[in-house]
């Protein structure tokens, strides 16, 4: 009997740990399974794209595509005008978040309480809320057709979720490490980038990563504040293949995997650094 009940409880953890790879292997596949079926697509010809079959790959991919999405489809002057409104957006909707969260973690003020309240009731509001009088103000300001207005609803956007990420690593780290420096005569000017935020590293990964691939995506507001096609990003690239009676689906698949390449690639670079971050914001948090 003893034997039997000694090995009940390792054939329990045996059977659970066989489930859990189960699932997790299939949480895989359904997560790569679109990367493949988009790009099965893309090599073939936008009328066989409505076969039977869910997944299949051409005998005559149609590497054309490609370059038909890249050339019609002007993948390079969108991607400048992109990386024009992604880079400064990224770069301020991760210090200005980074610096708001150590005001509110580190530092005793009056108004902490309420700008805090502030920062979570952010979270709250959707976008397509504010598009119209985001509009009203912009038209106000003549910030319409703009990469300036594109770049500060961006960054307004992701303020609240990166301030309250970087709050939860900066509140694992000891206060200690500043009031040493502070009792050597250094300021915040010195404080912050030279000792909390190397400290921080991993959440600025983290945090501008994923700011990094929700601008790289965005269509909603680019396409309501944008009306010029020379100041267009590369969400546009793939409607330009849309006509109204007929569409080249293939050539638009072909798209999608262009302009989702850089994300991805991006993604495995810091996957590291990423998922340091969450796991330590969930830790310290």
């Amino acid at each position: 009997m003893a034997d039997r009940n000694t090995l009940r409880p390792l054939t329990s953890k045996a059977v659970l740990k066989e489930v859990l790879v189960v699932f997790l292997g299939l949480l895989v596949i359904a997560q790569i399974f679109p990367l493949i079926w988009v790009f099965s697509y893309s090599i073939k010809k936008s009328g066989d794209l409505f076969g039977p079959e869910l997944l299949s790959f051409p005998k005559d991919p149609q590497w054309a595509n490609y370059r038909k999405a890249f050339v019609d489809g002007k993948i390079l002057p969108y991607l400048l005008n992109t990386l024009k409104i992604v880079i400064p957006s990224v770069m301020l909707g991760t210090i200005l978040p980074f610096c708001l969260a150590y005001a509110c973690t580190r530092m005793e003020w009056k108004l902490k309480k309420f700008v805090w309240l502030i920062v979570v009731i952010g979270m709250t509001i959707p976008i397509h809320t504010t598009l119209l009088p985001n509009f009203l103000w912009y038209r106000i300001f003549h910030l319409i057709d703009t990469h300036l207005g594109l770049i500060i609803s961006y960054m307004a956007f992701t303020m609240s979720f990166n301030t309250i990420v970087f709050s939860g690593l900066l509140a694992g780290i000891p206060k200690s490490m500043e009031e040493s420096a502070f009792i050597d005569g250094a300021g915040y000017h010195i404080i912050l980038p030279k000792i909390i935020a190397p400290m921080a590293m991993t959440g600025f990964a983290t945090v501008g990563v994923q700011t990094f691939l929700s601008h790289w995506n965005e269509f909603l507001m680019a396409n309501t504040y944008l009306s010029s096609e020379v100041k267009r990003t590369l969400p546009f690239s793939i409607i330009r293949f849309t006509g109204q009676y007929s569409s080249d689906y293939a050539v638009q698949f072909a798209c999608m995997a262009l302009v989702a390449l850089p994300p991805l690639v991006l993604y495995f670079v810091f996957n590291k650094w990423i998922l340091a971050g969450v796991t330590a914001g969930a830790v310290k948090g």
